[in-house]
């Protein structure tokens, strides 16, 4: 019955009234028939049995008990009016109290019924509850994986308007690989049990997402069997640890690559201070002169790679000072155009009253020269190299993201181009030292070089593309205030 108020939408005040109002009610008309049988004392008691019945079954045991008071006081009353013999008053007597005790056990049952029909109600509503606000999708489907029901977090998570959407519908559809329902299929047509089963499924728009699937056999009537199945959305967690991954990865290639950089450093060092004592040595026409030259020149130009490898590492060492990228950029335009040639068009896009960021203007020069590089290699057909600079700030949703980013204000200097592009296993590694794609007429350091250099700045760098769509790398540098102290 509190479903029935609650459908109503009445007051807790004003129940009360309605169910006290409800057992007068059917007591009062059940004087109508009363007065029409009261020469019929069983049949005049049957009638109030029935109004006291109603009253109890809808307002409960009080108002059972006002409507048997009622009841009684109508019924003691026609008995003494009617009665002429001490025999008949002492029948009328037993007959209310037969009726006391009756209408007592029907308020004691009905209340009795009324409980175990809240409780089972509220059971239903907390059970409905868990399932509708689950953060996790959950469904039930039949034996052949016809969807019977669904619950709101899966209608969120697969991108549909409403559950009509999906009811229906076999899981299978779902699937963006077929193999990986056959394996499903299988469990749900044996009736076994499955646990954290991977799945790539599609959402409404066409978009893949990576879920884990957990089921379950159950029997319906008749012997029916269903399943119901719990899908956890993993896509950001999965991005995330592909991501941590490929951190930790690189910081682990950086301290070896730093390590090793360093000691061949301290070599290379020997050998060109030798070349330089053999060639003070030697006269100017010796003929050992040349191959001396080539020494010295090939050791040079190990110390230049050892260079770009402790860049990597973020182990060389930086003079930073507060800078305007837009000053460093407009700045390097000319020399930038020269190297991509004329078949690309070079566009720059700066921020307005873009931050300063303090950084080693050598450093960012040298990376905004590696990423114009590799754009112009991206495009050997031309096209267009935008460089853009703006002003952004990098929330805590962001971040949680895109480890191992930081909440703040941000300068950002975007390097975009319509080349070729990259796929996702390509974008995997183009930061570790020594990966290229440009076969044996590249180093491998050029982009690792430009992530050492925005880490140790304090920066992060990331990378957007696909193929034939173009590569955009946006670069993130702390912004500060005029003085250098970051800006918060």
């Amino acid at each position: 019955m509190n479903l029935f108020f609650r459908r109503l939408n009445l007051p807790r005040d004003r129940a009360p009234i309605l169910r006290y109002g409800v057992a007068v009610s059917s007591v009062v008309l059940a004087l109508i028939p009363a007065l029409l049988i009261s020469d019929v004392v069983e049949s005049r008691l049957i009638v109030f049995a029935v109004a006291i019945m109603v009253s109890a079954w809808y307002g409960g045991w009080k108002p059972g008990l006002v409507a048997t008071s009622f009841a009684l006081t109508v019924s003691a009353y026609f008995s003494i009016v009617t009665a002429r013999v001490p025999t008949e008053y002492h029948k009328a007597l037993l007959h209310l109290t037969l009726f006391a005790v009756v209408a007592v056990l029907i308020c004691w049952f009905n209340a009795a019924w009324r409980s175990t029909q809240e409780e089972l109600f509220r059971s239903e509503s907390k059970l409905r509850s868990l399932v509708t606000n689950a953060p996790y999708g959950i469904c039930r489907c039949d034996a052949g994986g016809t969807l019977l029901e669904v619950n709101p977090a899966l209608v969120t998570t697969l991108g549909y308007d409403s559950s009509s959407e999906l009811v229906g519908r076999n899981l299978a559809e779902l699937h963006r690989d077929r193999q990986q329902w056959a394996g499903i299929a299988e469990h749900v047509r044996s009736r076994n049990d499955f646990q954290v089963l991977a799945a790539e499924w599609k959402k409404k728009e066409g978009n893949a997402i990576t879920v884990e699937l957990s089921g379950r056999a159950i029997s319906g009537q008749y012997d029916a069997i269903f399943f119901e199945v719990f899908i956890e959305d993993v896509t950001e967690r999965q991005t995330l640890e592909t991501q941590l991954r490929q951190a930790q990865k690189l910081e682990a290639l950086g301290r070896l690559a730093g390590g090793i950089a360093h000691d061949f450093n301290n070599l290379l060092m020997v050998i060109s201070g030798y070349s330089e004592f053999l060639l003070e040595s030697v006269g100017s026409n010796s003929a050992v002169r040349e191959s001396v030259e080539e020494i010295a020149n090939a050791a040079e130009r190990a110390s230049a790679l050892t260079r770009q490898v402790l860049a990597f590492s973020r182990k060389q060492m930086l003079a930073p000072r507060v800078l305007n990228l837009n000053a460093i950029v407009t700045e390097n335009l000319k020399m930038l155009s020269r190297t991509i040639g004329e078949d690309i068009t070079l566009v720059m896009l700066p921020g307005k009253e873009i931050g300063a960021t303090r950084v080693d203007s050598g450093q960012i020069e040298q990376v905004i020269m590696n990423l114009a590089v590799n754009a112009r290699d991206a495009m050997p057909q031309g096209g267009t190299l935008a460089i853009e600079t703006a002003n952004v700030l990098l929330d805590h949703d962001y971040a949680r993201l895109h480890p191992p980013v930081t909440p703040g204000e941000y300068v950002m200097l975007a390097v975009s181009d319509t080349g070729i592009g990259m796929d996702a296993e390509t974008q995997s590694h183009i930061f570790e030292p020594f990966f290229t794609t440009k076969g044996l007429k590249g180093t491998g350091l050029g982009l690792s070089t430009v992530y050492g250099i925005i880490r140790q700045s304090g920066g992060y760098i990331s990378v957007s593309s696909e193929p034939n769509k173009g590569t955009s790398f946006k670069i993130y540098l702390p912004r500060v205030s005029a003085t250098g102290e970051a800006v918060a």
